[in-house]
């Protein structure tokens, strides 16, 4: 099944910078790679988004968008496990603070009986489908705006300019899609992450001074 045109526009406002959920106040740990020069080079960069795409936190919120687009559990107990899957408590707060975020500002277009302290990944998965927009158009647009938000940060840390983040934006499309292919195939079995470096990074950020996310 393929988006309608008013289904096409609405996934694009929901992961538009004008909601309250883009990377103009979170870095999921880059901030801290920067600092520390884990990532220096747009190479680095380019590593840093791949690990996240393939068996990061990225890869565990497309699982979990699966699975509340599906219906696979209660939405409580998804909403349990997206929170326990945090590596750190800014990434906790983050992906709370998003989820209401979200779902405050998704109610001009679509009511929804959920609660606010509902992680960003089990909201999304849960009005998308609500509003009939396709789980692999969910998982695409969701990810290619997880990459852009990091570019975003990328840039504002100095790290990348413009014309480069538009390159790794380009690089990145087939990890992308093929991330959320297996994601809409995938079942709460698959979560698990390995980026370790990038969960301790999210750790040491909450002591960083001076900072300019708040993860």
């Amino acid at each position: 099944m393929s988006t309608n045109r008013a289904s096409l526009a609405r996934l694009m406002a929901w992961l538009s910078p004008v909601f309250p959920t883009g990377g103009f106040a979170y870095s999921a740990g880059l901030e801290s790679a920067a600092r520390e020069s884990h990532v220096v080079t747009e190479t680095d960069l380019r590593i840093w988004l791949e690990t996240l795409l393939n068996r990061g936190s990225f890869w565990n919120e497309a699982v979990l968008i699966a699975a509340a687009h599906r219906g696979d559990e209660p939405v409580e107990d998804l909403c349990d496990l997206a929170a326990a899957l945090s590596p750190s408590a800014e990434r906790h707060r983050e992906t709370l603070d998003q989820g209401a975020a979200f779902l405050d500002a998704a109610k001009a277009w679509e009511e929804t009986d959920l609660p606010r302290n509902v992680p960003l990944p089990i909201a999304l998965g849960t009005l998308c489908k609500q509003a009939d927009i396709p789980l692999r158009d969910t998982l695409v647009a969701t990810l290619q705006t997880l990459i852009s938000n990091q570019l975003q940060a990328a840039i504002r840390l100095s790290l990348i300019g413009q014309t480069g983040a538009a390159r790794l934006l380009a690089a990145l499309e087939p990890t992308v899609l093929e991330t959320a292919e297996r994601a809409a195939a995938s079942s709460l079995q698959n979560l698990g992450s390995s980026a370790f470096l990038a969960d301790i990074l999210s750790v040491r950020h909450e002591a960083l001074e001076p900072r300019i996310f708040l993860s």
